[in-house]
């Protein structure tokens, strides 16, 4: 098994680019599957999910040719659709959380698909009713199979309709999204989610001759059409590793650069970092954050604890509260972080405790942070990666300890954050790459 191990406790410095988004890539690429004509997309992450989506889509019929290191082109002009039946597919697609997206496109261009029941974080449940329910309201009919969990879905003719999502659910609305641009008629979505990946998509769609309105707002109206041709697309950079970023410079006193940031759709993300206290100036499209001795966590006006919980966008991201909670453990000031969308994502904080920071969970959902202001070092510690998020935040925690750290489970790590041990070391990290068991193992 691959671990990293870290000797924390010193301040880093340098340049970094953050990668492209990870959320925005399993949608834009599974969009690829919606016409036959020649897609071009760019800032792509090299990261397993990613990774693992292209080979999925390479076994559906796909031509994919990798023009450089972050840019492919896709044509889907030969599509198997007999593949979903077979045993590879089961296994290729339920391996993988983000093989639900390529439903919407192939149920609209062909009619019919299927999905073996996804895999992927252990955060609590993540339903896919949200998917399911809007393919429904389209016309789509589908079929579990308990024995196998296998989705399978017909929709041989879609039709526009009034959906009202039961929850403002990203990929549950891209993939509705996509379902519907070639659906016969009109589909309005209300309660659609708004980030701006979707936004992203939803642009994408409009050069390949989509007709989608109310981009940006929780209400999208899409007029169907005939077919969809081909285009370009550069990726956003990843709003979670600037975030992660942030709160790793923080942690650790260093003078960090983070590069080509997109400033204007990172939304709330910079003024909730702000009000932990950290400090960072905007140089053109960069982030510049000053080494900083201490930072001091906000209150609210009538100065009571300060609350940092996640909601829909333009609300805070839940892929960030993890980064937030590491980040106030050397903050002066206390916090409480509510974690509403997932039950189980606060459950790493155990390990920080026994780093040394002063944690209470309250419940599965909140975690009251009582920062020590650097008066003392967290030590390092043998632990095991739970998610992605978590797996981030312990390795901030690490760098910013006293002596050796090793995380196990890094494969977590890499499947949201490409080549994360060399862009540290860059930083002047010491982190390397090991083989290595958790004790008991």
């Amino acid at each position: 098994m691959n671990a990293f191990e870290i000797y924390g406790g010193k301040p880093l410095k340098g340049e970094i680019v953050p990668q492209g988004a990870k959320n925005e890539a399993l949608q834009i690429i599974s969009a690829v599957l919606l016409t036959e004509e020649k897609m071009t997309i760019s800032n792509i992450p090299d990261i397993k999910d990613v990774n693992k989506l292209i080979d999925l889509l390479i076994a559906l019929g796909v031509d994919v040719n990798r023009v450089n290191g972050d840019t492919y082109e896709f044509e889907a002009k030969n599509i198997n659709i007999d593949y979903f039946q077979s045993e590879e597919f089961k296994k290729k697609g339920g391996s993988l959380r983000g093989s639900i997206m390529i439903v919407g496109p192939l149920l609209a261009r062909f009619g019919k698909a299927a999905i073996p029941k996804p895999g992927g974080d252990k955060i609590g449940r993540r339903r896919l009713d949200t998917h399911f329910l809007g393919f429904e309201k389209l016309g789509a009919k589908f079929v579990y199979d308990a024995e196998n969990h296998f989705f399978n879905v017909d929709a041989t003719q879609l039709k526009g309709t009034y959906i009202l999502l039961d929850e403002a659910s990203v990929t549950g609305t891209a993939n509705i999204v996509m379902a519907a641009v070639l659906a016969k008629g009109v589909t309005t979505i209300y309660n659609a989610a708004c980030e701006p990946y979707l936004q992203q998509l939803c642009k994408m769609l409009n050069r390949m001759g989509a007709n989608i309105s109310g981009i940006g707002s929780n209400l999208l109206t899409i007029e169907g059409v005939e077919k969809l041709g081909g285009t370009s697309h550069r990726m956003l950079p990843d709003m979670i590793e600037i975030g992660s970023f942030i709160g790793l410079a923080a942690m650790t006193g260093s003078e960090i650069t983070i590069k080509d940031v997109c400033f204007q759709e990172l939304g709330i993300i910079p003024s909730v970092f702000s009000r932990l206290g950290i400090k960072f100036e905007l140089k053109g499209d960069d982030i510049f954050i000053p080494a900083q001795e201490n930072y001091e966590i906000d209150t609210f006006i009538d100065g009571s604890i300060l609350t940092i919980s996640d909601a829909p966008w333009p609300g805070f991201t839940p892929d960030l509260l993890s980064i937030v909670l590491v980040t106030a453990i050397q903050a002066k000031g206390n916090v409480l972080i509510h974690q509403k969308m997932f039950e189980s994502r606060l459950f790493f904080v155990d390990k920080l405790i026994d780093m040394g920071a002063q944690i209470i969970l309250c419940d599965p959902h909140r975690a009251t942070v009582i920062g020590l202001n650097k008066q003392n070092k967290l030590r390092g510690i043998e632990m095991t990666s739970p998610d992605i998020r978590a797996g981030v935040s312990l390795l901030i925690a690490a760098l910013s300890a006293q002596g050796k750290s090793v995380i196990y489970n890094i494969e977590q790590i890499e499947r949201g954050y490409q080549h994360i041990e060399d862009r540290l070391k860059a930083l002047g990290a010491d982190i390397r790459r090991i083989e290595a068991q958790p004790a008991g193992h």
